[in-house]
């Protein structure tokens, strides 16, 4: 009974030794706030997914620190999303917020992780990713199309009667306004369209790569 008694209690202390922070004496070398990491997705994320779901990606290039490698490429970060906004009218995508919780190091250790997002053009002012951005987003991207349209309308004409001086000219003009009026055509409507319309949703694909910077210093025990 004494023996079983001296083996609980060693486990137990082993148990708490494991789970506990670091001690002073530990050998670290730390990896300073702002410092740039690249991680590839292991798993898809997106706003059709529920909020406190898990995600994990792999860090893509090694963290040094005097010449030493500390956090190998290859490391895994473990994630959660911390909060989604859904789509709404007026083409207000979504927006999708994550937290980057914990990083494993080579020796097994998991040390808590502050990271943002950043280098995305889809980013809101809060640091969320956006499935779009809004009215005047979607306006702007009507614009482009309608452009595009006209445009292409005018090559049509230019093109069917290349070689022909007269008709080359003239069906490049008639091409360029039916191109106007389809294109005005297409831009009235969505005009309309895009204020019921419900913007887009987050979809971060496997193997997609996050630029992230550390928001607080991190630790790293050395082996």
């Amino acid at each position: 009974m004494r023996i079983l008694t001296v083996i609980l209690s060693l486990f137990l202390l082993a148990q708490s030794v494991m789970a506990g922070p670091l001690s002073g004496n530990a050998k670290t070398k730390r990896i300073p706030a702002g410092t740039a990491f690249q991680l590839q997705l292991t798993n898809p994320v997106s706003s059709y997914n529920s909020e406190g779901s898990e995600f994990t990606a792999i860090m893509i290039n090694d963290q040094t620190a005097d010449a030493d490698v500390i956090l190998p490429m290859g490391s895994l970060v473990r994630g959660t999303i911390r909060k989604i906004e859904p789509a709404k009218r007026f083409s207000k995508g979504a927006v999708l917020y994550l937290d980057f919780d914990h990083v494993v190091t080579p020796n097994g250790r998991q040390l808590p992780l502050s990271m943002s997002v950043v280098g995305r053009t889809d980013l809101t002012y809060d640091g969320g990713i956006a499935g779009s951005k809004g009215y005047k987003e979607a306006l702007g991207e009507n614009w482009e199309k309608t452009k595009e349209i006209t445009s292409s309308a005018a090559e049509w004409g230019s093109d069917v009667f290349e070689g022909v001086p007269v008709a080359d000219q003239l069906m490049t003009g008639v091409g360029a306004i039916g191109g106007a009026i389809g294109g005005g055509a297409y831009y009235t409507y969505d005009f309309f369209a895009d204020m019921i319309r419900k913007g887009k949703n987050v979809n971060l694909k496997k193997g997609d790569i996050l630029n992230v910077i550390l928001s607080n210093p991190v630790d790293v025990p050395i082996i």
